[in-house]
């Protein structure tokens, strides 16, 4: 991915389209309980975390519902985004995207974006739109939406006593089993060392795990410079959550588990650190990018409005319309908000229905924001009310 998701690489990666118990949930707690526990990842049961238990179970992908009435008026930075969506689907070539039970196609979501930008010119003209609703992890439509963000990150040329850890770009050697390799073999046993491949040092090995799972990031040198650094590729290797493993394992409890805490845990346990990273033996390389963050899509992010999602389940160029959590200072979550999101990017762990990353920015604010977000959420994707003729994509 071109701007990979931060938060659900740290956090457990989720499960999706599970083979599902299949309990009948009645009203006793204990059912309801019960019923959560199978539907989702065990991790994310925890108390307040936002999910529907009521909601009809079926058993197709999308759910066609009728457009909310009014929807939920975006500010200035949306309609620059949705420019940008505009112009990356104008560079596409026409063609048919099969999603299950329904399908769509390129011709579609330009039509949806347009009835979106002539809405947003002319409010008193609403968009002739159909909202197809996600199964969501559950298939009862809870989404798990957690958040995203681009760290700004102190780094040196060249190293020093202190920053000297390396970022670094793809290599092209691989081993005799045609492999990169892993992140123990990098980080702690030099694997890429004399190959030139060294972008800038750090001085924290735990920001360059952070800088990896996030994907993208602003560095700022010695001197003031500052570059973007983007998705430059992977090693190949099996994706492990650290989150995931840290619940397993007893050291932090499933409700407490957020980025901060992880990263907190290994600033305590700083022995421990080559033990628990190595369980995760994916990396991430860069490239030096453009100046502003972007997505797959090669489009700009726009903070608050752009999502990473799984292009099987959304094309890249879809309009959602996503009922978000609302959290409190502490991360609590008080209840929901409608949105509307522009699907820009997509995530190595971002798979299937029960799952997006929301884009919260640059700097330490988005950070803070994108380290509490775990909660679930439902999300629609929007869709022409009258389909373009497969036919004419065809020509």
């Amino acid at each position: 991915m071109n701007f990979s998701s931060f938060f659900q690489h740290v956090l457990p990666q989720k499960k999706h389209y599970r083979s599902l118990f299949r309990p009948l949930c009645l009203v006793s707690f204990s059912l309801l309980a019960s019923c959560s526990f199978n539907e989702i990842d065990s991790s994310n049961d925890f108390e307040n975390n936002g999910r529907d238990t009521t909601a009809l179970k079926r058993e197709s992908l999308y759910l066609k519902e009728s457009l909310p009435p009014g929807l939920p008026y975006p500010d200035a930075s949306f309609q620059a985004g949705l420019q940008q969506q505009i112009a990356y689907l104008n560079r596409l070539s026409d063609k048919p995207y099969l999603l299950e039970n329904t399908q769509t196609s390129v011709a579609d979501l330009k039509r949806v974006a347009t009835e979106i930008d002539n809405w947003l010119r002319y409010p008193t003209q609403q968009p002739q739109l159909v909202a197809h609703q996600l199964a969501g992890q559950d298939q009862r439509g809870n989404v798990q939406i957690t958040g995203y963000y681009v760290p700004i990150l102190s780094v040196r040329h060249l190293p020093d006593e202190v920053y000297r850890y390396p970022l670094y770009r793809k290599p092209t050697q691989r081993n005799a089993k045609g492999e990169f390799p892993s992140r123990e073999e990098i980080d702690f046993e030099n694997a890429l060392a004399g190959q030139q491949l060294e972008i800038a040092y750090t001085a924290d090995l735990v920001d360059n795990f952070f800088l990896h799972v996030q994907g993208s990031g602003v560095v700022e040198y010695e001197n003031g410079e500052q570059k973007l650094l983007s998705w430059g590729g992977v090693n190949g290797h099996a994706y492990r959550s650290l989150g995931k493993e840290l619940i397993e394992r007893g050291e932090i409890n499933r409700a407490n588990i957020s980025a901060q805490s992880i990263r907190q845990w290994l600033s305590d346990h700083p022995e421990r650190n080559r033990e628990i990273l190595s369980t995760n033996p994916s990396y991430l390389f860069f490239s030096e990018g453009p100046q502003a963050p972007v997505g797959a899509a090669n489009v700009p992010l726009t903070p608050l409005y752009s999502a990473a999602v799984d292009p099987s389940i959304i094309p890249l160029g879809s309009i959602l319309l996503a009922q978000v959590p609302k959290l409190d200072a502490y991360g609590n979550l008080i209840g929901h908000e409608f949105r509307l999101l522009l699907a820009q990017d997509k995530g190595g762990a971002i798979k299937g229905s029960g799952h997006i990353d929301w884009y919260q920015g640059i700097g330490e604010e988005a950070r803070f924001h994108a380290g509490q977000l775990k909660q679930f959420g439902k999300v629609w994707l929007l869709l022409p009310q009258h389909p373009t003729p497969q036919q004419l994509i065809a020509q």
